[in-house]
C-alpha cells in the first residue's frame, strides 16, 4: 500500500475511533474469528414449521415454483409431472450427490437420468441444496466434486430437491450451519457458496424483467417432508 493511501485510511480510522496498524489487524482477525451475527428479520424468527411455510411463500414471490412431497420416494413422480407440464424433455443431468442416491428413479422409467457436470446440451439439471433460507426464499448451494456448480447455472431449467429439515430462518443461521459442518469439506470450507433466489433475471433492458438472463429461466423446488 502506498504511503499516502496508508495515511488517508489511518486518518479515517482514527476519526472513527478505530484502532490502526497492528491493533487494527488484530481487531480484524478477532472479528473474523468471532462470526458476529447480523440482523435477522422478525418474520424469520418463528418456529420451524413457520420457517418452512415462509420459505415456500418467499420462493413463490420471486418466481420460483414449489412442489411439496412427503418423502424422497415421491420425487420421481413430482419431477416427471413438472417436466411434462412444461413440455420439457424427460431427461435430467443430476449431481452425483450421495444425498440423492436413494431417490427411486426406476419408478418413472420414462425419465432418463445421468450424473456429472452440466453439458451444453443439458436442458434440465437436478441438484440438492445445503440449506433453504426462509428470510428470502433463498437456496444456499455449495460446490464440490459431488455438487458441480455448472448444474446450478448452465441448464435452462434447474430442479432442486430440498428437505424441510434443511430450512433455516435467516442467512446467519445458514452460515452457522455451514461452519458447523465445515470439516466435511476438503480444505475446511467449500470453494464456492452460491445464494440463489428465484430464476435468473435482469431488468437492464428498458427496465423490463427478462428471465434466464445469466442462468436458468426456471427454478423448481421439490420440498420434501415438513
Amino acid at each position: 500500500m502506498s504511503n499516502s493511501r496508508s495515511q488517508i485510511l489511518a486518518g479515517i480510522a482514527a476519526s472513527l475511533g478505530r484502532p490502526t496498524g497492528d491493533a487494527q489487524r488484530a481487531a480484524a482477525r478477532e472479528r473474523i474469528a468471532a462470526h458476529a451475527r447480523n440482523l435477522i428479520p422478525a418474520r424469520a424468527q418463528v418456529d420451524h414449521a413457520g420457517q418452512v411455510r415462509l420459505f415456500e411463500q418467499m420462493a413463490l414471490e420471486v418466481s420460483a415454483t414449489v412442489a411439496r412431497v412427503p418423502d424422497l420416494d415421491a420425487v420421481p413422480d413430482a419431477v416427471a409431472e413438472y417436466l411434462a407440464g412444461h413440455n420439457l424433455p424427460a431427461e435430467l443431468r443430476a449431481a452425483p450427490d450421495p444425498t440423492l442416491d436413494t431417490i427411486p428413479w426406476d419408478r418413472r422409467p420414462t425419465l432418463t437420468v445421468s450424473t456429472g457436470r452440466a453439458r451444453d446440451a443439458d436442458a434440465v439439471s437436478l441438484t440438492g441444496a445445503f440449506a433453504g433460507i426462509a428470510e428470502t426464499g433463498t437456496l444456499m448451494l455449495v460446490s464440490g466434486a459431488e455438487r458441480p456448480t455448472t448444474l446450478n447455472f448452465l441448464p435452462d431449467t434447474h430442479i432442486v430437491v430440498l428437505k424441510a429439515e434443511q430450512i433455516v430462518g435467516g442467512y446467519e443461521d445458514a452460515w452457522d450451519r455451514l461452519r458447523a459442518q465445515a470439516s466435511a469439506f476438503e480444505g475446511g470450507m467449500p470453494r464456492t457458496v452460491n445464494m440463489v433466489t428465484g430464476p435468473s433475471r435482469t431488468g437492464d433492458i428498458e427496465q423490463t424483467i427478462q428471465l434466464g438472463a445469466h442462468g436458468p429461466r426456471r427454478l423448481h423446488i421439490v420440498l420434501v417432508g415438513g
